[in-house]
């Protein structure tokens, strides 16, 4: 990427109106100029804005609104959001809800990017994303955006990023790769390591660059900063961005594992292999890379802590039933085949799971392909439209002639990366096992399809191993392809560019750790390990390598009752870090060690006994638990199209 490549905002007709606005609005109340007494004394407020507002939850009604204010101390900028208080009557205010939202005094210094929305809502907000997590949206209900982007450019150096013009980037990275991994929103902590494309100068230049919170450090402090930088074992990290900014797939020489590990094997057991060289263009300079990996021939298990049934699990966590069979299946039916009691069908899988010859009646009920309330005359009906919508979708992208591929860049890019990932995924399952195997094919050919169904979302990596199990239930092509249409209506937004759906769930971890399990939530903080990345493989394909391979599809299953919370997933995450505190904690992990102790999970984790402690955890966590949750974070349903309503005040910047 060049220079050229990120565009000035000096240059941009709008930033030129915004702070001519920016600057009048500012100047008519000079009470705005001063510092409230909640302010440091020598702290100027350059912007101000009330009525500012976050969604504690689902539910657009529910609303914290409060102040925003950017204050200039010296030559630092920092950010605070204060709430009033919770405005909506049917909200349940607790002593803990402002703290759970209040912005404190964010230095710019710490801020990656500014990315604005105009939703399909109308209204519009902005996402300051700082060490790699984004905060809750901030809702801009009366405008003011413009004025809020155009004060920080007045102060800190700010660009727009030229692959999207909704992205704003703060920190000023010179150097070509470093502003790359800033578009990408990557977790501070992990692009502040990557070594220098330029060379040992340009690693001595960043790690002698102060910030502006450096100031306030005295010179030894300094000293010490840098040494612990010149030092630091993951300054050697290397990451491979993937297709669609969606996956990080190789990490530190010093941790043995990678995010999608070479010897991992689907969650089969550790004898068996399988090839996971993500979408590398160099397998030569992957195969160089890893020589630098010490091969372990066997993996020894990782103990769990010391079972403690704790109060919370024996009172909240229920016992695990047998999973749900055909024979109860029809207690759930009427004579024309509805589903009477969709709420207790829920929760009887929930518990339970669902028999495996009875997954592909059940599974296009959970995840919205059938409607609970559907008869089976209609989803036989309803089986035959989408069986021929499919193959004229399918027809698309079968019709391309050579010629005309030539001409289609992005086509040809889409392919080639499917064709790579279809033949690395769970090859070790005797279902794609094999040579030449059908099955391979129908996945490929499925997510070919998807990629022209949903062309703005196109083909990500990960998409194969999410619909894998899929398939592998389902049997039927186009069947497998509109439940698989259906998971990416939930879990879409974990491929999208801007990352906004992986750091809304990172962000929600964060904040549930804090309200659940404060000492886990302080060490993490201590080791700057908040960006919770450690978890990123768990929550961008739903655990799909971190459990034998019918673990999965039962975990799965589990997730898709959204019972007792469609954020579960979540709780899961924090169960299993529980689980794991005690030696977390003990052995002081940093974030590598970390790391690669969580890979080192993969296939050594019970799952009824973390089911049990997701559903106890979930329970006591209760509205403050669901607060702590951005709106709209995966998998939740995407909001209908409202276009009309949109807010034309702040359109363009």
């Amino acid at each position: 990427m060049n220079g050229t490549d990120i565009h000035d905002l000096s240059d941009d007709a709008d930033y030129a109106a915004a702070s001519k606005q920016g600057s009048s609005s500012m100047t008519r109340n000079d009470s705005s100029k001063r510092s409230s007494s909640t302010d440091p004394e020598d702290a100027e407020v350059v912007y101000l804005k009330d009525n500012v507002t976050i969604h504690p939850t689902q539910y657009a009604a529910e609303r914290i609104s409060g102040r925003l204010k950017l204050i200039k101390q010296g030559s630092s900028l920092f950010m605070t959001w204060i709430p009033y208080k919770v405005q909506s009557s049917n909200a349940r205010p607790s002593a803990g809800d402002k703290n759970l939202y209040t912005i404190k005094a964010l230095p710019f210094s710490d801020i990656q990017s500014i990315r604005r929305h105009t939703p399909t809502i109308g209204w519009q907000y902005v996402i300051v994303v700082s060490s790699g997590l984004a905060f809750p949206p901030l809702y801009f209900y009366s405008g003011g955006v413009r004025e809020f982007l155009a004060t920080i450019k007045q102060h800190v150096l700010i660009v727009r990023s030229s692959e999207d013009a909704n992205l704003f980037l703060v920190n000023n990275f010179q150097d070509p790769l470093q502003r790359t991994l800033s578009s990408l929103e990557l977790p501070g902590s992990l692009a502040s390591r990557i070594p220098s494309s330029s060379g040992s100068t340009s690693d001595n230049n960043l790690n002698n660059k102060h910030t502006p919170e450096d100031g306030h450090l005295s010179s030894t402090q300094r000293n010490n900063k840098q040494r612990q930088k010149s030092h630091d074992p993951a300054r050697d990290i290397s990451i491979n961005v993937l297709e669609k900014f969606s996956l990080v797939t190789k990490f530190a020489r010093e941790t043995t594992s990678q995010l999608f590990r070479d010897n991992l094997v689907d969650g089969h057991g550790p004898n068996e292999k399988r090839r996971t060289n993500w979408a590398s263009k160099d397998h030569q300079s992957q195969d160089m890379a890893s020589n630098d990996v010490e091969v372990v021939p066997k993996r020894v298990p990782v103990p769990s802590d010391p079972i403690e049934f704790d109060k919370i699990t024996l009172v909240w966590g229920q016992p695990r039933q047998h999973p749900l069979g055909l024979q109860e299946w029809s207690t759930f039916l009427d004579y024309e085949g509805r589903i009477v009691d969709p709420n207790a069908l829920k929760k009887r899988i929930f518990y339970g799971g669902v028999e495996h010859n009875l997954r592909k009646e059940v599974w296009p009920f959970l995840l919205g392909y059938y409607s609970y309330d559907s008869t089976d005359a209609e989803r036989e009906y309803a089986w035959s439209v989408k069986k021929s919508e499919y193959e004229t979708i399918k027809n698309q992208w079968q019709s391309i002639s050579p010629e005309q591929a030539k001409r289609f860049t992005k086509f040809r890019e889409r392919k080639g990366l499917i064709e790579k990932d279809v033949v690395r995924t769970d090859r070790s399952l005797s279902f794609y096992d094999g040579d030449d195997n059908p099955n391979v094919r129908l996945m490929h050919d499925i997510l070919l399809t998807y990629s022209f169904y949903n062309f703005d979302l196109g083909y990500c990596q990960g998409m194969s191993d999410l619909l894998s199990p899929i398939l592998f239930i389902m049997k039927d092509e186009s069947e497998a392809f509109w439940c698989f249409v259906s998971l990416l209506e939930r879990l879409g937004p974990n491929f999208n560019r801007d990352q906004s759906g992986m750091h809304s769930q990172l962000f929600a971890l964060s904040k549930l750790v804090e309200l659940l399990d404060s000492p886990l939530h302080n060490y993490f903080k201590q080791n700057d390990c908040l960006n919770y990345f450690f978890c990123f493989r768990w929550l961008l394909i739903q655990f799909k390598r971190e459990f034998e391979y019918e673990k999965t599809l039962r975990l799965w299953e589990v997730l898709w009752t959204h019972y007792p919370s469609e954020h579960l997933h979540l709780y899961v995450c924090i169960a299993i870090l529980k689980r794991h505190r005690a030696k977390i904690m003990g052995e002081q992990m940093d974030f590598d060690t970390l790391l690669k102790f969580i890979n080192e999970l993969s296939g050594q984790i019970d799952l009824d006994p973390i089911l049990r402690d997701a559903e106890a955890l979930c329970v006591c966590a209760g509205e403050n638990g669901a607060a702590s949750i951005p709106p709209g974070t995966p998998p939740s349903l995407p909001i209908e199209d409202s276009s009309i309503y949109h807010n034309q005040d702040d359109e363009v910047l």
